[in-house]
């Protein structure tokens, strides 16, 4: 597989589906395995160093039984844990917290992916303790990938929410959006979630048309990333829209077709802060999205397509 241009894709582990009913082979696996750390709020522990702090079983203690298991790399057995279930002395190793945008953008791939893959299924755990049809507590079973009620017996798995992030083109012009609490000049390509009973092309026409009032006419898919900011699924397209002048819907503070020059130029600048964005861009130039981000390589890939 090449790399990939975005974060949480390349370094994926095996997720050995099979070894999630075997508790004797996740027991074998767990001594030499390397544990994950997340606090509560979805911060991964890092060391001294700022790098992923993921301890060893045998280091831990106990056996596999309160973790999830994540999947196999090179033969060894990947764990996430909620921090707080870990002796405080092994934590006291683990000084920093990492929020999982900065790992994206300082880890190595595979770091940040294993960390984006047990933050969401941490952050599932959390939040599903009850079964949704009959209120009954749900225990956590195939080595946490799956709540069972202890009522009335139904199976409850990750949820994952499908979205689609797309770059709308006139044919000379890229459809851009910004939200009020984004930092200054930042802006976007267009993203919306997936309604129940519809196509992903139905979804993009209908997002772009509610959310910036431009009728897209033809779109084509082109990659996906995970996005477990709690956990999304991004599916990227390219879109033909009619030149209708923009206007921004409830979510959005403004929208506005920008020329490949402006697009170019914001894909130069690429500052996290409005701070810096304001004082980098003393005219009115934009900003883009990150580059751990799908959104930003949509734009790259239309920009591909347009003259210099």
């Amino acid at each position: 597989m090449t790399t990939s241009p975005f974060a949480f894709i390349d370094g994926a582990l095996d997720r050995a589906d099979a070894l999630r009913d075997d508790p004797e082979a996740l027991a074998l696996l767990w001594p030499q395995g390397r544990v994950v750390l997340l606090d509560d709020d979805g911060h991964a522990r890092a060391d001294a160093g700022n790098r992923l702090f993921a301890p060893g079983g045998e280091r831990i203690g106990g056996g596999p039984g309160g973790a999830i298991f994540l999947g196999l790399r090179d033969g060894a057995g990947w764990f996430a844990q909620r921090a707080a279930t870990v002796a405080p002395a092994v934590v006291a190793a683990a000084p920093q917290r990492v929020d999982l945008r900065a790992a994206a953008a300082a880890w190595p791939a595979f770091e940040a992916t294993v960390f984006a893959q047990a933050r969401a299924l941490l952050h599932w755990h959390a939040r599903h303790h009850h079964c949704g049809g009959c209120g009954g507590e749900l225990d956590f079973v195939r080595a946490g990938w799956l709540g069972r009620c202890r009522q009335c017996n139904s199976e409850h798995y990750p949820r994952t929410d499908q979205a689609i992030i797309v770059a709308v083109s006139d044919g000379e012009r890229l459809l851009l959006g910004r939200q009020a609490t984004w930092p200054a000049r930042r802006w976007s390509v267009i993203a919306g979630f997936v309604e129940p009973g519809e196509s992903l092309e139905q979804t993009v026409a209908r997002e772009v048309l509610e959310e910036t009032g431009v009728r897209v006419r033809s779109c084509r898919y082109l990659a996906s990333q995970p996005w477990p900011f709690p956990g999304a699924l991004m599916l990227g397209f390219l879109a033909h829209a009619d030149a209708d002048t923009p206007v921004a819907g409830d979510e959005l503070e403004d929208a506005r077709w920008f020329d490949a020059a402006s697009v170019r130029a914001g894909l130069d600048r690429d500052w996290s802060t409005a701070a810096d964005a304001a004082e980098a861009a003393g005219d009115d130039g934009i900003v883009l999205s990150s580059p751990i981000s799908i959104a930003r390589w949509l734009a790259e890939q239309w920009l591909q397509g347009q003259p210099r």
